[in-house]
């Protein structure tokens, strides 16, 4: 896993209008957002995100991972509006990853978290990669003058069916030797075991929590997998290609904890689970949480440390 998707990868650079997104909805967890790129080369079946290249006229299938936008001038943009955050955090990335392959060459996350640095504003960063320990100075000064946290999304370990639904993405074993250099470095660290897949990675939370915390790992979250619009045809194919013998059963287990309909949008309550079995993955993470003494949150948390504001997302 970590190859490139199979086809034509073409790259659109994009002097884009603006670049911080504004959140005003209270199912969300935080207000600002940073996205340098559009569409993901770690190519998810499951990306909640891939919806959102429809509306540059593309398609949600194999376009979100063969067809990536980079916003070139997010640095400067970035620069100019960085005034409306006050006080308030910034996430980087809330639609696609930003530490995705094509910012080894691009570099316009590190350069926005320079921005960030110089401004004293409080970062949040969730990703699948591991090139993100490259700026593990950036965010260990971020950390030290406003706040930072570092969420690494880890669904599956090394050998599990599952990682053929995230063909682009690093090894999470990668990924874990990535957590306990940036937090011997400093920086603040967690997992989010993100998205639980009924039947497919769910009984591997007991593990994932235990490798996080040998890493470092600090704080954990955990979602549920929701498919809204296009990605359920996306996944539905390529799970059916991925597992062919126990594809139905696993979507007819997901459809239970989705009150029957994988299609959903948006946050809020159609984002939580329902039924026995989801109670009891929720039970196992809160009861390995606690064993091993991982704070955890259902719903979003604001916190403060002296007089920096600190703020992560954690929510069903």
């Amino acid at each position: 896993m970590g190859e490139p998707p199979p086809g034509k990868i073409e790259v659109f650079e994009e002097e884009a209008k603006s670049i911080l997104s504004r959140n005003d909805s209270p199912d969300i967890p935080f207000r600002w957002s940073l996205n340098p790129y559009r569409g993901c080369l770690h190519g998810c079946a499951y990306c909640y995100a891939r919806p959102s290249h429809q509306y540059l006229g593309f398609g949600a299938g194999t376009d979100f991972e063969q067809k990536i936008v980079v916003k070139v001038n997010a640095p400067r943009l970035l620069a100019r509006e960085i005034r409306k955050l006050g006080e308030e955090e910034l996430v980087f990335s809330g639609n696609t990853d930003c530490y995705q392959a094509f910012e080894a060459r691009y570099r316009l996350t590190r350069s926005c978290l320079e921005v960030c640095t110089r401004a004293g504003v409080p970062v949040t960063v969730i990703t699948k990669s591991a090139l993100v320990q490259r700026d593990g100075d950036l965010l260990r000064r971020i950390e030290e003058r406003a706040g930072a946290m570092l969420w690494f999304s880890i669904g599956f370990l090394d050998e599990d069916p599952g990682r053929g639904l995230e063909p682009g993405v690093p090894a999470p074993s990668a990924r874990f030797a990535a957590m306990r250099r940036l937090k011997n470095m400093g920086v603040p660290v967690g997992i989010a075991i993100s998205p639980v897949l009924p039947g497919l990675n769910d009984h591997r939370i007991p593990t994932l929590l235990e490798r996080a915390v040998e890493a470092g790992a600090e704080r954990a979250f955990l979602t549920l997998l929701r498919l809204p619009g296009p990605v359920e045809e996306v996944f539905s194919r390529r799970l059916r290609e991925l597992v062919p013998d126990a594809a139905e059963a696993l979507l007819a287990r997901l459809r239970d904890q989705r009150g029957g309909v994988l299609d959903q949008r948006g946050f809020g309550k159609r984002m939580v689970g329902e039924g026995a079995r989801w109670q009891a993955v929720r039970d196992l993470f809160e009861l390995t949480c606690k064993r091993m003494g991982v704070p955890f949150e259902a719903r979003p948390v604001g916190r403060r440390r002296g007089p920096r504001r600190r703020q992560g997302w954690l929510f069903e």
